[in-house]
């Protein structure tokens, strides 16, 4: 059975343009759209978005408070980490990457 990680780049390479490639980042993969990166992993579980500080205050998004990777990550970054655990949580997350590819 594929990991939701692999569930979530199946998904999202659905999207014209958009691929998930090798990365030197925790996670070991980053997605690009046509060719620019704008997320990558920190592990199976966790992708880190770039999705600008805008969208991320519409959707009403907040940085984890625990974040091992970006502790103090400002508030007015364009970029947000987002943990997936279940389908549906993964799922959210495919949906937030296309409003990302949108704003790029």
């Amino acid at each position: 059975m594929p990991s939701l990680k692999e569930k979530l780049i199946a998904e999202v390479e659905k999207i014209p343009g958009l691929r998930n490639m090798a990365s030197p980042v925790a996670g070991g993969s980053a997605l690009h759209y046509h060719d620019k990166e704008f997320a990558h992993f920190h592990n199976d579980n966790e992708l880190d978005l770039r999705l600008t500080k805008k969208l991320i205050q519409q959707e009403n998004l907040i940085h984890p408070p625990d974040s091992f990777v970006h502790p103090k990550r400002s508030p007015n970054s364009p970029w947000i980490e987002l943990r997936f655990n279940t389908d549906a949580e993964m799922n959210e997350v495919v949906r937030l990457v296309k409003l990302g590819v949108t704003a790029i």
